[in-house]
């Protein structure tokens, strides 16, 4: 009877062991981006515009939308025809990635908004309505400002890990309370090592697209300064 006790105790342990391992593992898969996922549904977009006339699989959003959100896949459209289910690593699936396009007149392009920043973004907005205004700090440039994060609670500022180069990003605020993610050093970075000639009063924002998976999500437009080259917040 022991034996018999004993052996069921081991498997009872063993099916709650690999209970707790598998949402781990699965939770690895949904936070890790693949370029074979990313071909996957570039191929399905582009088979589903042929068959459609040239119709793209998109949810529909406002005209104001910011443009790197304004594009989200609507993945009902193309799964199962044109492939069996959204990636693991999307939204749909339980994955922190959201599948958007860019460049939608031209070249329809799939890339990924990583959605972790809207979590931080809607916590800092959260903070500001209990606090009743925005503590602004500094002003950075027309209507972009920092944030005096100690007078909502914090003790140290929050930050944004970049999906392009993995450095801490800050956030800013716009006058009309709108929190963004700061890209500049970003920006500065991949600048430096293009040495792109771009001119000044155009938004700079795709060199980070070009060659990246991603999107830089909830960002203000930026150009560069006209006599250091450098980023700055594109004024309109």
């Amino acid at each position: 009877m022991k034996r018999i006790m004993l052996f069921g105790t081991l498997i009872i342990t063993a099916v709650l062991l690999s209970g707790c391992l598998y949402p781990k593992e699965e939770l690895t898969q949904n936070q890790v981006p693949y370029n074979d996922q990313i071909k996957a549904v570039q191929s399905a977009v582009d088979d589903f515009q042929k068959d459609n006339g040239g119709i793209l699989p998109i949810k529909t959003k406002e005209a104001d939308t910011p443009i790197y959100q304004k594009y989200p896949i609507d993945f009902k459209k193309i799964a199962p025809k044109y492939m069996s289910e959204p990636p693991g690593n999307a939204y749909e699936s339980g994955g922190i990635f959201q599948y958007v396009l860019v460049d939608v007149e031209t070249n329809p392009t799939v890339k990924l908004l990583d959605l972790r920043m809207a979590e931080t973004i809607r916590d800092i907005k959260l903070r500001i309505k209990t606090n009743g205004y925005p503590p602004y700090k500094e002003q950075l440039a027309k209507n972009v400002f920092s944030l005096d994060y100690s007078k909502l609670g914090l003790k140290k500022a929050p930050y944004i890990v970049s999906p392009f180069t993995n450095q801490n990003l800050s956030l800013v605020i716009t006058g009309e309370a709108e929190v963004y993610v700061d890209y500049r050093p970003d920006l500065y970075q991949v600048l430096k090592k293009s040495g792109k000639e771009l001119k000044p009063g155009e938004d700079i924002r795709s060199i980070l697209v070009n060659d990246s998976m991603f999107v830089p999500a909830y960002s203000l437009p930026y150009t560069i300064e006209t006599k250091t080259k450098e980023p700055i917040f594109l004024e309109e």
